[in-house]
């Protein structure tokens, strides 16, 4: 099965893209709605979190502690890689099931894997072809600001956790330039295309 997977920095416009192409019939894989399950189904990982952050780290009732985690890896670069390093892996393994129900699918040329992690996690190596998309800095901030609320300030510290874009630029075989002047889906149109051809050598 031919797999691409998407990224973007925040407020890039990762969903968008996402729901064009599922309007063109590819299913898409989210990874960190995915991961937010996992943590609470996945009983390798609710194990791993509760040995290295407490058994605080889950409530009565088995839903994630979020403000316990939060408080933990908020301000903690270590605290975030030992928390990453435990749900990239099961986020993976996920995804490998959910591509099975694909294959062989006439109708399911290839499927998509959207994270903003896909560089910093390494999980672009699972996909054949990695697809960034790409705006403005100001631009981004601003979508951010209005979609969630949040001060400028909020997001540059959110964005700061981030891989610059400038490096994910060079990892990327494929660009979607998304910033409020260049029509987006031609852009997916084209690489729909591409991506069809492609799987089609698989």
């Amino acid at each position: 099965m031919f797999k691409v997977g998407i990224t973007g920095n925040i407020g890039s416009g990762k969903t968008t893209v996402c729901k064009i192409f599922e309007v063109l019939g590819i299913p898409v894989f989210y990874a960190d709605d995915e991961a937010k399950k996992l943590m609470v189904k996945d009983v390798v990982l609710v194990e791993g979190i509760k040995e290295a952050f407490g058994a605080e780290s889950y409530l009565a009732d088995g839903t994630l502690n979020r403000k316990h985690i939060a408080g933990i890896v908020f301000n903690n670069e270590e605290e975030l890689v030992k928390l990453n390093r435990l749900v990239h892996p099961a986020v993976f393994r996920a995804f490998e099931v959910w591509v099975q129900q694909f294959k062989g699918r006439k109708d399911v040329p290839y499927v998509l894997k959207e994270a903003a992690l896909l560089f910093e996690s390494d999980s672009y190596k699972m996909c054949h072809r990695s697809l960034m998309i790409s705006a403005p800095e100001k631009i981004r901030m601003q979508r951010v600001v209005l979609r969630d609320k949040v001060s400028e300030e909020e997001v540059q510290k959110r964005n700061s956790r981030q891989m610059s874009e400038e490096q994910k630029l060079d990892l990327a075989n494929d660009i979607i330039i998304n910033d409020d002047t260049k029509l987006v889906i031609p852009q997916v149109l084209q690489l729909h295309k591409l991506y069809l051809s492609l799987a089609q050598n698989e």
